[in-house]
């Protein structure tokens, strides 16, 4: 992922230097657990942790595969340059190379997790904070991109805080899905491994045995992994959206924080355009690519093939950093949010009332109008509303028909803004506790 879309902790995860420190790791605790049970020397695993501190040196691992076409064979002669040969002619005893590259992987998706379950949490502050704020804020609902009824800006934010709750959980389960790693061996029997030694690597790397692999961990956990990713993304396009929607002109209910200095348009000077949120729509798209792929490293030949792995070595990194970015591009947004009132007062009352029909629907039926005939009063005083620009209440107020059912108090009483709002702590706590 280019710099401009990465943080520099998420990438660390994925640079080279950390995934060759935990091959180290991967090799050096099997050999260990290899000693403890006496299948080799308990000095020749000292000796492979007697460099723990070295830097490997990745130039030369490069230098090394340029020969072997083979990386881990490369980074295995390298670890020898560094042990000895002698010393770390135990190295690898009864491993294959997928049990040290799933093996990492899945401690870098696993490392990668924690960092985008931090992330989420400081959206869900930020929400939530926003929500609070705004509880009592009306503005209008919407359908159909036409105005439906009023509701408030603080349930607005306290939706998008339930939705990014709920993908905590996923990306929560998608983790502990992803938190397994393998050192079965060639095809996954420990025919020239102990099981023991998977047991062992796994607990020191905070990882638990997978249950049956056969040369790689089964490619069903990591779609699920990604597609968790994926709808994280799509919360956040969804969040975004209706940023870009309340910041249009004819809008303006809320608008993205524009800095001292900033400019929107190489054009127009007036421009504040909402270039955050449609950055956002765009990362989401890249982190939704994932998925696919990822779906379809389901399959392989037999015990394995490496069709997965072109794939994994792009969408692993890409798609965690990604979203790594987007989340907290995002949190940054909802912070620094600009909210306007008043614009969305203004905004509810554009069409005089027209907002409170079904209130008004449900007094004729309750007042004892068939519902057929209590829409048809209903809808004939409303398209006055949008066709000529009348005013909802007044035109109720003078229909005899309407008035035959209900007093001109009753019709007043309908307008009560309060109305549509008394429930918002019953939400509130449903979604804050």
């Amino acid at each position: 992922m280019i710099p401009r879309y990465s943080r520099p902790e998420m990438v660390a995860i994925w640079s080279p230097e950390t995934k060759f420190r935990i091959w180290y790791e991967i090799e050096a605790h099997a050999c260990e657990a290899m000693a403890n049970i006496g299948v080799i020397p308990r000095e020749n695993a000292d000796a492979v942790w007697k460099v723990k501190d070295v830097e490997f040196d990745t130039a030369r691992i490069d230098e090394i595969e340029a020969v072997t076409h083979h990386d881990v064979i490369a980074f295995l002669t390298h670890l020898a340059e560094h042990v000895g040969a002698d010393e770390a002619r135990f190295v690898h005893q009864g491993m294959t190379s997928s049990d040290v590259l799933d093996t990492c992987f899945n401690v870098q998706l696993v490392r990668a997790a924690d960092l985008l379950i931090a992330d989420v949490d400081a959206l869900l502050a930020a929400l939530k904070r926003r929500a609070i704020e705004h509880k009592d804020t009306v503005r209008i609902g919407r359908s159909h991109g036409i105005h439906a009824e009023p509701t408030t800006m603080g349930l607005t934010f306290a939706r998008f805080y339930a939705e990014m709750d709920r993908n905590k959980r996923r990306l929560i389960t998608a983790r502990d899905e992803i938190a397994t790693g393998a050192i079965s061996g060639a095809v996954g029997t420990f025919a020239n491994i102990d099981p023991a030694v998977e047991e062992y690597v796994c607990e020191q790397l905070g990882l638990s045995p997978e249950p049956i692999s056969t040369q790689v961990i089964p490619r069903d956990r990591h779609a699920a992994f990604f597609a968790a990713l994926a709808i994280v993304g799509a919360s956040i396009e969804n969040i975004s959206t209706e940023v870009r929607h309340m910041q249009r002109t004819e809008v303006l209910e809320a608008e993205e924080f524009f800095a001292p200095g900033q400019k929107g348009s190489s054009a127009m000077p007036h421009k504040r355009n909402p270039v955050l949120t449609e950055n956002l729509t765009g990362l989401a798209r890249l982190v939704r690519m994932a998925v696919v792929p990822a779906l379809e490293n389901v399959t392989m030949w037999h015990e394995r093939d490496i069709s997965h792995s072109s794939v994994e070595r792009n969408i692993g990194p890409d798609t965690t950093i990604t979203l790594d970015f987007a989340l907290a591009r995002l949190t940054s947004v909802v912070d620094k949010l600009v909210i306007y009132p008043d614009n969305m007062l203004a905004n509810m009352n554009k069409f005089r009332g027209l907002v409170m029909s079904q209130r008004v629907l449900l007094a004729l039926t309750q007042a004892g109008v068939s519902r057929e005939d209590s829409y048809k009063l209903v809808q004939r005083n409303a398209m006055k509303v949008w066709e000529q620009g009348k005013d909802f209440k007044t035109e109720l107020l003078a229909d005899a028909d309407v008035l035959a059912a209900l007093s001109a108090e009753e019709i007043e009483e309908k307008f009560d803004l309060g109305y549509h709002t008394k429930h918002v702590d019953t939400i509130f706590k449903r979604v804050f506790g």
